[in-house]
């Protein structure tokens, strides 16, 4: 997808996402001004998505990492433990809300046969079990693929489930709206680009981590979790990913509230790096909620500061007040 071409003298850039026209993907995509009116690259896969950012092909890609009803998505968080070169640099929250859809002149008391992406069938079989209760499923590739599979022949399908803007790039007849079961579904996507300094700390910032356990044996995990709750440090994201090596090897996707500059994140960062053999810095960026982040007075940066100009003192000889 292309949209109205920049000025002539502003640099041309590339964007990832997953396509094709239509996904929730593309809505987060569209969240984000600076990638207004340059070139919108739709892939196939995630990996695809950040092979075009280490490679070249792309100046970003925007990914899928979090759904607040199904949990972290698991194929994105692998492919950023096993990408080197990549660096979160924003966040965009996209409601996740499906309408049915089926062939121009299509009627919902005619549907039988359902073409859905698993989840997507699994977010709304509620409303589909209400309403069309006699109703039959078959899976397809992606949310635009089932709709797509009714205009060019491929599914034997009546009607299909997709996200709303589906029609705004196809010629569907919407049956239904608003169909999910859960109302306040979400979810959470990344820009990704390659390696470059985080931006300047809002107050409202979120840092990403993958940190591997050093070996597996008793309170492993809450010496890692030690690292963050001993310098006040809120953890918004836990997941567990197999390293893959062997059994019982782990590697920890972790979103902390605070940005790298911070005092109690950067001293939480080399406690971190002290612990556990390996350390992904995602990247430090502004929540797409932009809430603030509080912490006791305790763990201010004038209190860190503070302590280390002490330890100094002590080392260098001075007088104690």
């Amino acid at each position: 997808m292309t949209i109205d071409a920049p000025e002539a003298d502003a640099p041309r850039r590339t964007y990832s996402y997953l396509g094709p026209a239509g996904t929730f993907t593309e809505a987060a995509l569209a969240q984000v001004p600076e990638a207004r009116e340059h070139v919108w690259r739709p892939v196939r896969n995630v990996g695809e998505a950040l092979a075009d950012v280490v490679e070249g092909r792309s100046d970003a890609a925007m990914i899928a990492i979090e759904n607040s009803v199904d949990g972290g998505v698991s194929t994105a968080q692998d492919a950023l433990a096993t990408t080197p070169g990549l660096r979160i640099v924003g966040e965009y929250l996209v409601p996740v809300r499906f309408v049915l859809v089926g062939r121009p002149g299509s009627r919902l008391e005619d549907v039988s046969l359902i073409a859905a992406h698993p989840v997507a069938y699994a977010q709304s079989l509620r409303w589909l079990s209400e309403t069309l209760p006699a109703h039959a499923h078959i899976p397809a590739a992606s949310n635009v693929a089932s709709a797509l599979g009714l205009l060019d022949g491929s599914s034997p399908a009546d009607a299909a489930i997709a996200p709303p803007g589906i029609t705004e790039h196809h010629e569907l007849e919407v049956l239904a709206e608003d169909i999910g079961d859960n109302p306040n579904a979400v979810t959470r996507f990344v820009l990704v680009s390659r390696t470059v300094a985080p931006p300047a700390p809002t107050g409202a910032d979120k840092t990403s981590l993958i940190v591997e356990l050093p070996e597996d044996h008793p309170g492993a995990l809450l010496e890692l979790l030690e690292q963050f709750a001993t310098r006040g440090i809120n953890l918004s994201l836990l997941a567990s990913r197999p390293v893959g090596d062997e059994l019982g090897r782990y590697r920890f996707v972790i979103d902390a509230d605070g940005h790298i500059r911070d005092e109690r994140m950067a001293d939480a960062l080399m406690g971190l790096r002290r612990f556990s053999p390996k350390v992904i810095f995602l990247g430090s960026y502004a929540r797409a909620d932009r809430a603030i982040v509080h912490y006791p007075d305790r763990y201010s940066d004038e209190v860190f500061v503070e302590a280390r100009d002490w330890l100094r003192g002590l080392v260098s000889g001075e007088p104690e007040d």
